[in-house]
């Protein structure tokens, strides 16, 4: 029989770079990993700006909350927390090519990535929620923690927008995949 290790919690962090090595071996197990593709969102005070993410995953249900890691050094992290809300939008299986704006890849400025013909409007915030998103979640970001080269930015949800029997939009193995559908369970 095992018995349970106990678990300690720190507070301290290993500030230590890590070697080129495991940054990369890091990055290539990551890869494997498949995640969801969204489109981060902010409209306010301090600007619109929209950037592609897939560091999100949720943290709780009461109250809801979900994580968003954004780079520090990206334009919208800055915008985001400053405005203090964002929608996170959930790609479906047509979102690559506006992934792939939002990421900066066809070198359109912040705002004339909301111009690419995809239909946006507000939940109850006036961060923009894609009408085609999977879903939305409408959230204000209630704490950061900088991490690394990342900002941990937890974001309690306001409003979920409209669930689509869509499939969502993948990235694994470093290339967009779609979701497969789910198969029908015969009953019996």
């Amino acid at each position: 029989m095992n018995a349970a290790l106990p678990i300690q919690a720190t507070t301290a962090m290993h500030t230590q770079a890590p070697s080129a090595t495991l940054k990369q071996l890091f990055r290539d197990a990551m890869a494997k990993l498949p995640a969801a593709v969204h489109i981060i969102t902010t409209d306010g005070p301090s600007g619109k700006a929209g950037i592609t993410a897939s560091a999100v995953c949720s943290l709780t249900d009461a109250p809801p909350t979900l994580i968003v890691c954004l780079n520090r050094e990206a334009r919208a992290n800055h915008i985001a927390q400053a405005n203090g809300y964002l929608a996170v939008n959930v790609l479906g299986e047509h979102g690559i090519e506006l992934s792939s704006i939002f990421a900066g890849q066809r070198g359109l400025e912040m705002e004339d990535r909301f111009g690419t013909g995809a239909a946006w409007t507000a939940l109850s915030t006036p961060a923009p929620a894609l009408q085609d998103a999977v879903c939305t979640f409408d959230c204000v970001i209630d704490q950061v923690s900088d991490v690394g080269t990342h900002s941990v930015l937890f974001c309690r949800v306001l409003a979920i927008g409209d669930i689509k029997p869509t499939r969502n939009l993948l990235y694994h193995e470093r290339q967009y995949k779609v979701c497969p559908a789910a198969q029908q369970s015969a009953t019996p």
